[in-house]
């Protein structure tokens, strides 16, 4: 028997065995696919190289950056020598906009996690009065550009007496409607209703359905709340430049953003040539801002990546 004549004989097998009929790759198909990891390959070039640059800046003096190659390495000695001029600018202050940058963020993301579960929950699973209009208002708060409210919350904050506190900046962002409105969708799709209502069955109220039911089930949910939530307020700038007056309580954005001011480096008109705050210094500060992001995807990829897909598999 010829090689010609087994061929249908093999497809025939294959087609009883698995029930399927032989598929064929396509032409189109495979260009499709190659198409697509090209494209991710160039965003993923695009995003890496800035990084490794920011990663190499710091290790170099300022004309070993005009001179040499953009990602040739310098020393170790200049990260040291580069933090060490860092802590000159106002007698240290980046260390303590280092340290309200972690106190803010950590208070922020406990609240708007715990506010927006809360919320989603209750939206979700509940008998709430008013539910529709309740999810509106979260979709039309979602809508809302950031920068629109900072005026009213700035009125907001100062006739409470809170302008230039720490509440200001973590009670303001801690607002999350996008929050809420993912925990909504997760506890509708990700999470049978059948489960409620045997808990209900069982006597548990709402709050201890939520507690034994819905709660130890949302590891995915917190996973994408905490990531979200962090991401947006450690690097936030403009509401905590609007409500913060003194240095002392500046977040890492906005006493970057003084310092940078002040440096010839980025500012040359304010004619401060004998600052030694230069480009490695402000590389090495960028790395302050870029690290953390880094730290916090890398931990939480997996509550991350489970989040994502939750509702996506029919059980």
């Amino acid at each position: 028997m010829t090689t010609s004549t087994l061929e249908p004989t093999v497809a025939l097998e294959s087609h009883r065995t698995t029930g399927r009929a032989p598929q064929k790759r396509s032409v189109g198909g495979t260009v499709g696919r190659g198409g697509v990891w090209l494209v991710m390959l160039v965003y993923g070039i695009l995003s890496i190289v800035p990084m490794i640059w920011l990663l190499l800046a710091p290790s170099k003096t300022g004309p070993q950056l005009n001179n040499e190659n953009p990602f040739a390495f310098g020393s170790f000695t200049n990260y040291g020598l580069a933090w060490q001029h860092l802590l000159t600018f106002q007698n240290g202050a980046i260390l303590q906009w280092l340290l309200n940058s972690v106190l803010y963020t950590i208070a922020i993301v406990v609240i708007a996690c715990v506010s927006a579960i809360l919320a989603g929950y209750a939206l979700a699973a509940t008998a709430l009065p008013f539910r529709r209009t309740f999810l509106i208002t979260t979709l039309i708060a979602m809508i809302v550009p950031p920068v629109a409210l900072v005026l009213p919350l700035f009125v907001e904050i100062s006739n409470v007496g809170l302008f230039d506190t720490p509440a200001a900046v973590i009670l303001t962002s801690s607002f999350y409607p996008f929050g809420v409105f993912l925990a909504y969708i997760y506890f509708t799709t990700s999470i049978p209703k059948e489960l409620y209502e045997a808990a209900k069955v069982d006597g548990a109220s709402e709050f201890g359905t939520f507690i034994r039911i819905a709660l130890p089930l949302s590891k995915g949910l917190f996973g994408m709340l905490a990531f979200f939530s962090f991401s947006a307020s450690w690097v936030n700038y403009f509401l905590p430049y609007v409500l913060l007056g003194s240095t002392s309580n500046f977040t890492l954005p906005v006493g970057l953003g003084v310092l940078f001011g002040s440096t010839p480096a980025l500012n040359p008109s304010n004619g401060a040539e004998q600052s030694v705050i230069g480009r490695p210094e402000i590389a090495l500060a960028g790395l302050l801002l870029a690290i953390p992001i880094l730290i916090v995807f890398l931990a939480s990829s997996r509550l991350l990546v489970r989040g994502v897909l939750a509702g996506s598999v029919k059980s």
